[in-house]
């Protein structure tokens, strides 16, 4: 794929164990994951994902993040530079994902994640569902 400039869905995430590949709960709910990912071509990002659960478990979190700014893009590797998010210490960081592309979706790879007690490696599902 040249270009990933577009408007992504989430559809799907999961998440294992970094040491032995053991699932761990997935991110954003799951089955009722949502999100959005906007590339433009001028190189500007913004990203919204939340955990789609009408009601959670008692003691849950939503789970949710927000984010935009400048990207790069160099075929396996998507960095945001960070202007600004839902949690500050994103603020002025380089947001690293690594991308592949598997079966008509996107799929990235934030960095290793501390999920359950474990360290879990996260990948989040879209699907393109526009060019702009």
């Amino acid at each position: 794929m040249k270009s990933i400039a577009g408007t992504w869905q989430l559809v799907r995430t999961s998440c294992v164990a970094a040491d032995d590949g053991t699932p761990l709960p997935p991110p954003y709910g799951g089955e009722k994951a949502m999100g959005r990912v906007v590339l433009n071509e001028d190189g500007r990002m913004m990203a919204v994902l939340i955990d789609g659960r009408v009601e959670l478990p008692h003691g849950e979190t939503r789970e949710y993040t927000s984010y935009f700014g400048q990207y790069t893009f160099d075929g396996k590797k998507l960095v945001t530079r960070v202007d600004a998010a839902s949690e500050a210490e994103r603020m002025g960081t380089d947001q690293i994902r690594d991308v592949r592309f598997e079966d008509g979706l996107m799929v990235l790879r934030p960095p290793l994640k501390r999920i359950a007690g474990r360290m879990g490696q996260r990948e989040l599902f879209w699907r393109k569902i526009s060019d702009t």
